[in-house]
């Protein structure tokens, strides 16, 4: 499914029907999506594709068949184009161990295109930004995981790009790391009009900062557009977990007009108003015992499992 762009907004990716393979398997599988400007979550397990559609939208890779498009360039034909307008966060370790931060910074804004009268003062500015100031002039050999990562984001940004690619921004990070990553991440997203694809097998990064969100599972796309309206299409259910014979259960609510869905250990259901009593009716039917009944809170998380067990009920791998 694509998210629905507003006519008057050019979106910052479009992803026409791109297939990847390496060999006879497909990293991608027919992925089509729109994104609109703003701080996306580009989710999903690892293998599932993230840092595949990264590199296509580099132009580091082309695609098997299908096309994409970046700040309105073509990424294969056009990748020059592509690349002076994004600033790419790689997820491995892409630093140049014997130089000091500050220098390596200011060499990546020169290779960048940034002047060389002006790429010095915007190392030192982004180096303060991302927390790394007093540590400028040491080599990077010496950095702690956290700093490389830090170093990282500031290379990302030296040139001011509207777009920035990080992949795995928090990957290596204690909790407190994780958590400031996030908070520069945040602080990063209201500098101007710039927009985040933020790559994450961590599903909880994406709540609290992203507002759209590209859900990859095995290559396929399970949902992309504005966050809030797909989360909320999967809330108002309720949660029951039952002791005793599933099946027998969930044919006692079927029996009652109900349909539920399995989540782990958890069944899912919507249940009209006074619906309580027909979930109770069944488990007595059934000779089943409810251990829990309950709304559901529903969380990035939630509806990523939500997907999955449905695009496995209509028979997608």
């Amino acid at each position: 499914m694509a998210s629905t762009l507003s006519s008057s907004v050019r979106p910052i990716l479009e992803v026409d029907a791109v297939t990847k393979s390496f060999g006879t398997q497909d990293a991608l599988s027919s992925v089509t999506a729109r994104v609109q400007p703003g701080t996306v979550g580009l989710v999903g397990p690892n293998g599932a594709g993230k840092t595949t559609l990264l590199r296509l939208m580099l132009g580091l890779l082309p695609p098997t068949s299908g096309a994409l498009r970046v700040m309105g360039f073509d990424s294969w034909s056009q990748p020059l184009s592509v690349r002076a307008r994004v600033g790419y966060m790689p997820e491995h370790d892409c630093l140049i161990p014997t130089m000091t931060g500050i220098g390596f910074v200011a060499y990546m804004a020169r290779v960048s295109g940034v002047p060389a009268e002006t790429a010095m003062s915007r190392a030192h500015d982004v180096l303060q930004f991302v927390g790394l100031h007093e540590e400028r002039y040491r080599r990077i050999q010496e950095y702690s995981v956290g700093m490389r990562q830090r170093v990282k984001l500031a290379q990302a940004i030296v040139h001011d790009p509207p777009l920035c690619l990080l992949d795995e921004p928090t990957a290596g990070l204690d909790p407190k790391g994780r958590q400031e990553m996030l908070d520069l991440l945040r602080a990063l997203a209201k500098l101007g009009n710039r927009s985040l694809i933020l790559a994450t097998h961590l599903l909880p990064d994406v709540e609290g900062l992203c507002d759209q969100i590209i859900l990859l599972h095995t290559g396929r796309l399970l949902a992309a557009g504005p966050l809030e309206p797909l989360l909320r299409s999967r809330a108002n259910e309720s949660v029951v977990r039952i002791r005793g014979d599933r099946a027998r259960f969930l044919s006692a609510l079927a029996s009652r007009g109900l349909s539920a869905r399995a989540s782990g250990d958890e069944l899912r259901l919507k249940l009209p108003v006074g619906g309580e009593r027909l979930v109770f009716e069944a488990a007595r039917e059934s000779d089943t015992q409810v251990r829990f009944l309950g709304k559901s809170v529903q969380s990035v998380e939630d509806l990523f499992i939500a997907l999955v067990d449905a695009a496995g009920a209509r028979g997608n791998p």
